[in-house]
């Protein structure tokens, strides 16, 4: 009992993180082994898994479906991060210097809605308003004399509707995390360069941007990994349609893994993605490496 009390007051902190880490291996760590395992295996669900090497990873070249989702998902990453990045960025900047007060917390919970809102239930409502007979986007339009656009089901216009769609709902999100480190900026900055005849728009360029160099580095992080991730919000929206137009790496996991019950190919995918996904992000740490950048 002695030696037991005395690892236990050597030991405290470890044994006040032991049930975090547990979850951690339980629900991340072990899942993401096993899938690396599931990968090299033909597994259907229903029948035990077979070994067959890299056989999983050698079908992918040659998948009329994963190329396109490949493509379509770093198209859609190319839209939605560095447009969201700068929004929020704008607007934040725009929340903490000209409207302060009441009006401020207003404009900050309207943007925010979208963030606590439901994907399924944004993605539901967006392709009502974009319908092409009666949507509430195409009727706008018209009172403009523009015609009636099929936003949801042209192969060139789909992908940017849905990530247009992703740009207002994560806009709010970043807003907040920009806001929270613009109150840390020390004011007596924008004094000085006040003093020295600085305009609002060097002002945010020379101070500004540098100053939260860290917080756009997490901005871009978290953009990119949830960009990989979608599914939800395509799905509801198009259903990976028209033809291969809007298809991710995501939906085409899900497509493989839950419709085709190719588990094992399935994780094959999910593996290459968890590997693209580490690549980026350690490209992107090196990319904002160095002063502010940690």
């Amino acid at each position: 009992m002695k030696a037991i009390s005395e690892f236990i007051k050597k030991n405290n902190g470890f044994l006040y993180v032991l049930p975090s880490f547990l979850l951690l291996v339980l629900f991340s760590l072990l899942p993401l082994c096993m899938t690396g395992y599931f990968s090299f295996t033909e597994y259907s669900v229903l029948k035990p898994p077979v070994w067959v090497g890299l056989d999983n990873y050698k079908s992918m070249a040659g998948d009329p479906f994963f190329r396109p989702a490949i493509r379509n998902t770093v198209i859609y990453t190319l839209v939605t991060v560095p447009v969201q990045t700068v929004l929020s960025l704008v607007i934040a900047n725009l929340l903490a210097s000209r409207f302060r007060g009441r009006a401020g917390n207003f404009f900050k919970s309207a943007l925010f809605i979208p963030v606590i809102s439901s994907m399924v239930l944004v993605g539901t409502v967006w392709k009502f308003m974009l319908a092409t007979e009666g949507g509430i986007i195409n009727n706008i339009l018209g009172l403009v004399g523009i015609g009636k656009v099929n936003w949801l089901g042209r192969y060139n216009l789909a992908l940017i509707s849905v990530s247009i769609v992703a740009i207002w709902k994560n806009v709010g999100y970043f807003l907040v995390i920009y806001y929270a480190g613009l109150m840390d900026v020390p004011k007596s900055l924008y004094e000085a360069a006040k003093v020295d005849g600085a305009s609002p728009l060097q002002q945010f360029l020379y101070i500004t941007v540098p100053a939260l160099k860290p917080i756009t580095y997490l901005v871009i992080t978290l953009g990119t990994i949830w960009s990989f991730q979608v599914f939800d919000l395509v799905y509801t929206m198009t259903g990976g349609g028209p033809g291969t137009a809007t298809i991710t790496m995501v939906m085409s996991i899900y497509q493989s893994g839950f419709k085709q019950y190719k588990m094992g190919y399935a994780s094959a995918m999910a593996f290459v993605l968890f590997l693209i996904v580490i690549v980026i992000s350690i490209l992107q740490k090196k990319v904002f490496s160095g002063k502010g950048g940690e």
